[in-house]
């Protein structure tokens, strides 16, 4: 999943027109890494990182502010393009052995967590009468990778507008919900680094917010969410390309239904997925020596900070007024089941 629905700065509008929004969110950055610095020189450790402090100033900077026109596609930038470029430089940190080495219990148990999941919330979704295809955005949203599986889902099966913006716009709030609370079930469950990883792979939305959602408690957690969640994300080609064979099958809603459009294969795998992969076998088959793996993974961290900054200002906490109830009770059900799913899942393969 790519991060809250931003648009994408046109290539019209020039780097420069990027600057502002840009530096808005270096600026937080720089705010975040300073508190979790003087966390770390009082305490020895910081208990609030830097990354959840960047989350949290945006959302208050939005509370008070709404960026204009100028600062816009800046901070749209740092919240999606900067963010899968981090994604990309982490493959540098992990070798493709641990793929292999997850076993076939975890792999199949990945596939099947998202098969129950998309099940699991679509029922849940028509139990509260939402539309057929609202419920399906909802039940892939939740199940795969949030906005991303949203919006490739969309076109395929001719959902309304209003409830692909509906979808996205509660799906950025809970997003950030998932990578600030997540990290309670370590304690909760008792969860140890790798199982939390496992955990954290399996329900966070966006690859990105994985590490988000991870880096706070260790790079074990790290590593195994961001692999899990690969795993998971790439379930999203099978899933789209189901969904458009039987979209014509689906029930002519409000009207006539949006005519469902043509499978488009560019949305299958995202480039970020692509190039994680690359890195990860170039590490894999020693290309990319220590030396040059560190500060490729320090640059990935530094620039998640400012991607969360911009995650941040593109939430706004009124939103879950204005998506209705109904579609509140549905992602949250449908996201609480999937937690339940993936915790049977750790537990049942033995996971330690």
């Amino acid at each position: 999943m790519t991060p809250p629905a931003h648009a994408a700065p046109t290539v019209a509008a020039g780097p420069f027109a990027l600057l502002p929004g840009i530096l808005v969110c270096v600026a937080i950055t720089g705010i975040a890494m300073g508190v979790q610095a003087v966390e770390e020189r009082a305490l020895d450790h910081p208990y609030i990182e830097a990354l959840v402090i960047a989350i949290l100033l945006g959302i208050a900077l939005r509370s008070a502010w709404v960026p204009g026109a100028r600062f816009r596609s800046g901070i749209a930038f740092s919240a999606k393009q900067l963010l899968e470029l981090a994604v990309t430089l982490l493959g540098a940190s992990l070798s493709l052995g641990a793929i292999v080495a997850s076993g076939p219990a975890l792999l199949t148990g990945i596939v099947g967590t998202v098969i129950l999941t998309i099940a699991a919330s679509y029922g849940i979704c028509r139990l509260l009468a939402l539309p057929a295809r609202m419920a399906i955005l909802v039940a892939c949203g939740n199940a795969i990778c949030g906005n991303s599986a949203i919006a490739a889902v969309a076109p395929v099966i001719g959902a309304d507008n209003k409830d692909i913006a509906a979808a996205i716009a509660f799906t950025a709030v809970l997003g950030v919900l998932m990578v600030l609370g997540l990290p309670l079930f370590v304690p909760l469950a008792h969860l140890s680094d790798n199982q939390y990883g496992v955990l954290a792979g399996l329900t966070v939305y966006a690859v990105p917010q994985v590490l988000a959602a991870t880096v706070p408690v260790s790079l074990v957690s790290t590593q195994v969410g961001t692999l899990v969640k690969l795993v998971r994300v790439l379930m999203l080609g099978p899933v789209v390309l189901t969904f458009s064979l039987i979209a014509r099958r689906l029930p002519a809603e409000g009207g006539a239904a949006a005519r469902p459009g043509r499978l488009s294969l560019t949305k299958l795998v995202p480039w970020f997925i692509v190039g994680f992969l690359v890195l990860a076998s170039l590490r894999s088959l020693g290309l990319i020596p220590d030396a040059a793996a560190l500060p490729l993974t320090r640059l990935a961290g530094i620039l998640t900070i400012v991607s969360m900054a911009a995650l941040g200002l593109g939430v706004d906490v009124r939103i879950l007024a204005r998506v209705g109830g109904r579609v509140t009770a549905a992602v949250t059900g449908s996201l609480l089941v999937l937690i339940g799913i993936s915790l049977v899942l750790i537990r049942a393969l033995g996971i330690a």
